[in-house]
């Protein structure tokens, strides 16, 4: 049973009590607040950060283009240091710390399991440096901090969300008889502006209904109608790095009736909520939903035993999910003894950390980053982190296709991949801060925390000569690379 504490969340740490009963601690975590965030450093907005976007990277890269025209080589030189000087990189590394500490040293790790779950559900890809500056902050403010209502507002909210307008150019959906685009044809004689069909077309396969719900290309083409004028304001026919907010303007809007799926929708502002609305309880949207979360906390192939509980939680609830997100963890912890799932790379590491306790120098603390000085390139420690992940193949911004990270073990089960692991637990050994002083039974109180059969991971690991060859083998036996 022990091995569900890994499956919802992240295992325990060595000293941890061993809850009594397992389900109430998981469930307990899942509360109608969001807790306050467990990193206490200075955080900064999305909003902020698109600030920095545009003036300190977009505005100066301007110059820098004028000042080596006819210099690539120089303007690429240029072009990096910049990034360095000012703080590109080190966004990224202060959202994997913030992301990270939840998982460790936060009061409810369940909840952060299902954050990152989200977080890849509504992927914001490797677009136009997004990951640096963007794609951290959105997770924060839109999915997290949404995970208290429904699907219909959570899905909502990442919709209209500045760095998925961006991700899949809705800025470029512009109606082709909008006053916008007529303006156009009488200024040029031609009409330039068209929809733009990749924001809608990913609503519906990625977000909500799936493609088993057997959408068909009219759809697409009437949804991406009804989502016209959705941009940054008065953007648009500047450049796409425009960082201004997000809201509905009306000369980019298709007019007229707005027809989707056979039903007539509201014109204007009012479309878009409508639709969402429609896709959000549509029966494919609750049975993609519930399909998925199986298959990321239970089994690569959930049946319909599993989903339907989710699914009942879901109608019963209005979606609202908190509700959706209990049912998940029941149906987890009953089919826990029957199933064990491979954990991917992100969620191993951070396992490999939490069950070794608080002796560990990761993730980077509050202090570290507070002190970093924006106009250096992070070093050590704060670098560290994302080329862990980048290097384990799942870098928490850094996916590189819309629908991102796969939940199949397939996909993660490769020699290369383990042979990764295999060194990263050597790395992460030596994250330790105290290997002096290091408890000579450290591995033993992991492993008695966190497995029903202590004394049989025990004999194995008892082989290794050393703390560190304990830690290497103790990681990446079956029983910590399935939960």
């Amino acid at each position: 049973m022990k091995n569900f504490f890994r499956k919802v969340a992240f295992g325990l740490k060595p000293d941890e009590k061993i809850p009594s009963d397992p389900l109430v601690w998981a469930t307990s975590q899942i509360t109608d607040k969001i807790p306050e965030l467990s990193f206490k450093g200075k955080i900064y907005s999305e909003q902020e950060l698109r600030k920095h976007y545009r003036e300190w990277v977009y505005q100066d890269r301007k110059v820098l283009r004028k000042k080596f025209k006819k210099d690539k080589m120089g303007y690429k030189a240029a072009k990096n240091l910049l990034r360095d000087s000012t703080g590109q990189k080190f966004w990224k590394n202060l959202e994997i710390a913030i992301r990270h500490k939840e998982a460790t040293y936060g009061n409810h790790p369940v909840l952060a399991k299902l954050w990152y779950f989200w977080t890849n559900h509504f992927t914001i890809s490797d677009k136009d440096m997004l990951a640096d500056y963007s794609t951290g902050a959105y997770q924060r403010e839109i999915i997290r901090e949404n995970l208290n209502k429904t699907f219909e507002e959570l899905a909502y909210e990442a919709t209209v969300a500045w760095a998925m307008i961006h991700h899949l150019d809705n800025a470029e959906n512009v109606g082709p008889k909008s006053e916008d685009a007529r303006a156009e044809w009488r200024k040029r004689k031609k009409r330039p502006a068209t929809i733009n069909e990749n924001h809608a077309r990913e609503l519906m396969e990625l977000h909500t209904i799936s493609p088993n719900s057997g959408y068909t290309q009219d759809n697409i083409t009437e949804l991406a109608m009804i989502m016209t004028g959705w941009a940054p304001n008065d953007e648009h026919h500047k450049s796409l790095l425009e960082t201004a907010n997000v809201k509905f303007q009306r000369k980019y809007h298709q007019p007229g009736k707005k027809i989707f799926w056979g039903k007539e929708f509201p014109k204007g502002k009012k479309g878009l909520p409508a639709a969402i609305k429609f896709l959000a309880n549509h029966k494919s949207c609750r049975e993609f939903i519930a399909y998925k979360l199986c298959r990321y906390l239970i089994t690569d192939y959930p049946t319909k035993d599993m989903t339907d509980p989710i699914i009942k939680a879901w109608e019963k609830s209005d979606g609202f999910l908190p509700e959706v997100h209990k049912a998940a963890i029941k149906v987890a912890f009953e089919y826990n003894d029957k199933y064990r799932k491979f954990q991917n790379p992100e969620n191993w590491w951070l396992t490999t950390i939490n069950m070794s306790g608080s002796t560990y120098s990761y993730p980077v603390g509050e202090k570290l980053i507070d002190s970093h000085p924006l106009g250096i390139k992070p070093f050590g420690e704060i670098s560290d982190q994302a080329w862990f992940l980048k290097d384990l193949g799942c870098h928490p911004y850094r996916q590189k296709q819309p629908n991102g990270f796969s939940d199949l073990e397939k996909d993660w089960l490769s020699t290369e991949l383990i042979i990764r692991r295999i060194m990263f637990a050597k790395t992460a050994f030596h994250k330790f801060s105290l290997q002096d002083m290091l408890d000579n039974n450290i591995h033993e109180k992991i492993i008695r925390n966190n497995f029903d059969n202590p004394d049989k991971i025990l004999k194995i690991v008892s082989k290794a000569k050393t703390n560190e060859e304990k830690h290497i083998i103790l990681f990446n036996l079956p029983e910590v690379l399935k939960a």
